[in-house]
């Protein structure tokens, strides 16, 4: 193809040479091409300026063109993943095939800057984003958990204001939660009806697709019922009878809308890991500590069988012609940044969609019913984000894991793959059980320092980094008569945030928040006294936004409590990047003293 027809074919699809930077052209030979819908056995694929020029290439190879053989490999678009929370880590998904993020919450400036950076053409090293920005929830609602202050609503009159408030701050579509109806569930409270339908209807008026999470069936007959595009999850349970679930499909399938199951977090959700996927040594290779910890974690914390149903569901769905995106939920526990794609996408075979058919749930169909534009197909004009593996995917889902090349925007992503190889390995190689005191003692307070035999040491931690206002003042005491010093933690909790919390805090890395290997520890013992309220041991993992917590009392008089580490379930203790013993999450003033802090290795 010649250079005047190329900008022809840039220019249409959105690009334009002046703002795009052109990699080298790329020309993939005689490679199984998976176009986004069908099977092609025999291509050769031209990109060039991050677009396909010629999907089905004949001829000789253009002068400077980079050759790919692929005898042997199959050529895919680029991964989209169709559930995500990508609030950081945005070149992860990218290692792993991933190269667009349909996000479901995120911080507002980030999705902002993000679409910046795609307007300039300038995220080829990371993931593109698309973004609900804040979700619609209710106050102290699901979403406000990881502490972050975010407008909520109560009413149906309010549901306009939000959803302008959304649209100007940039989120492309609208995402709800509706959790049992309007009762609590978890201990959270949630929309009510009358108001997730307003939400629903206040996103058409402006345009917007309103996307809804629910947790049962009769919150998502009512969803669809009321017009909601899509569902973005479905919902653990007992199962239903196969007249029921049928129903179900059929009403999807009428009102025109697309659901998202999110396997991998319905299996987190069931007390099951995403640690399976660390067996394959070539993806482990690409996978740090902080991101093995959130593999190995749960959401969930025993195992449970309940993932019948919404496999007989996603059955019904796709045997009715509903739209089944592939979405992994990437950000919660049991889950990993582009990595938990490859498992949703062999969910969904299991679940009865073919090979070809999960194939496309991860590229064409959230293309078309997110209307990304040239994304999730190779044709001439499509986006150049693309993936090359060895074997056909589409007989063996699990061929997507032989990654041979990623490209995004025409740009190869293998330099960091081999980066990110390098750092694993080296970090690996650098990887060490932390020992044990003797003693286990890790408080080693002092008027001079708050010292621990190892890592940072123990430091004042609020909430503030999440906006939130509440303080903390730590005291060194004199020492008790067996010479354990102990420390006055005064916290004063601020109203503001659902959860809220002011503490003293050991970081057991050699940085505050770096995760150790604790593993040899099997219990955490502490002496404490107090004013009689309420507190929490709060242990969070590398990469987990939401700690784990073990309540306590802190009396009048000295008690000395034990906790088995296995009660902060979801915990990884091989990477474990805070212990805090926190006043919280309800306002007011509090007051304990903390002596003898031992991490044991017997119970």
């Amino acid at each position: 193809m010649s250079i005047p027809v190329l900008k022809v074919v840039i220019a249409a699809t959105g690009f334009t040479l002046s703002s795009l930077a052109l990699a080298a052209a790329t020309l993939v030979q005689d490679v199984r091409v998976f176009d986004g819908k069908a099977v092609h056995e025999r291509r050769s694929v031209l990109f060039d300026g991050g677009v396909i020029v010629d999907a089905d290439f004949r001829g000789a190879a253009p002068n400077g063109s980079r050759i790919v053989s692929g005898a042997g490999r199959t050529l895919l678009p680029g991964l989209i993943d169709a559930h995500t929370h990508a609030w950081r880590q945005l070149e992860v998904p990218l290692l792993f095939g991933v190269t667009t993020q349909i996000d479901m919450f995120t911080s507002v400036p980030l999705m902002q800057e993000v679409k910046r950076a795609m307007a300039a053409r300038q995220n080829a090293q990371r993931a593109d984003m698309f973004s609900a920005g804040t979700l619609a929830t209710a106050p102290k609602g699901h979403g406000t958990q990881f502490g972050l202050a975010i407008p909520t609503l109560t009413r149906p009159d309010e549901a306009q204001a939000f959803v302008d408030a959304r649209i100007a701050e940039g989120s492309d579509f609208i995402k709800i939660v509706l959790i049992g109806g309007g009762s609590k569930a978890g201990g959270m409270n949630t929309l009510d009806l009358p108001t997730a339908i307003a939400l629903v209807q206040a996103a058409h008026r402006r345009g917007k697709m309103a996307v809804v999470h629910v947790s049962n069936e009769a919150d998502a007959r009512a969803m669809l019922e009321a017009g909601a595009n899509g569902l973005v999850h479905l919902f653990l349970g007992e199962p239903l009878a196969q007249a029921r679930i049928d129903s179900l499909a059929q009403l999807a399938r009428r009102k025109g809308a697309f659901i998202i199951p999110t396997f991998s977090v319905l299996e987190s959700e069931a007390g099951l890991s995403g640690a399976a996927l660390l067996s394959d040594t070539n993806l482990a290779a690409l996978v740090d500590r902080e991101g093995a910890a959130m593999l190995k974690g749960s959401i969930g914390a025993r195992p449970r069988q309940q993932l019948t149903l919404p496999k007989a569901v996603t059955a019904a769905l796709h045997r009715h012609g509903v739209p089944v995106l592939a979405g992994s939920d990437a950000g919660n526990p049991g889950t990993h940044y582009g990595l938990s794609m490859h498992r949703e996408m062999a969910a969904l075979v299991e679940a009865g969609l073919s090979p070809a058919g999960a194939l496309a749930a991860a590229t064409s169909v959230p293309a078309t019913v997110f209307k990304l534009g040239r994304r999730g197909c190779v044709a001439e004009g499509c986006k150049a984000d693309l993936l090359l593996v060895d074997g056909n995917p589409a007989a063996d889902i699990l061929a997507t894991r032989r990654i041979v090349e990623v490209w995004k925007d025409g740009r190869s992503v293998n330099p960091l793959r081999d980066a990110r190889r390098a750092q694993v390995a080296q970090e690996s190689a650098g990887a060490r059980r932390q020992t044990l005191p003797a003693d286990g003692r890790i408080s080693q307070f002092s008027k001079a320092k708050l010292a621990s035999p190892f890592g940072a040491g123990w430091i004042p931690s609020t909430d503030e980094f999440a906006g939130g206002k509440s303080t903390v003042k730590l005291e060194v005491l004199p020492a008790l008569p067996d010479g354990q010093v102990p420390l006055a933690v005064q916290a004063t909790v601020a109203p503001g945030l659902p959860f809220a919390w002011s503490s003293v805090a050991f970081m057991p890395g050699a940085q505050p928040m770096q995760a150790a290997d604790l593993s040899a520890a099997k219990v955490l013992r502490f002496r404490v006294r107090g004013d009689g309220k309420a507190y929490r041991v709060m242990v969070m993992g590398a990469g987990d936004r939401t700690p784990r917590t073990v309540p306590f009392t802190a009396k009048a008089e000295w008690e000395e409590i034990s906790m088995p580490l296995s009660a902060f379930a979801g915990i990884d203790p091989a990477a474990v990047a805070m212990l805090a013993f926190s006043a919280g999450p309800q306002p007011g003033d509090y007051r304990f003293e903390l002596a003898d802090v031992r991490l044991l290795e017997q119970e």
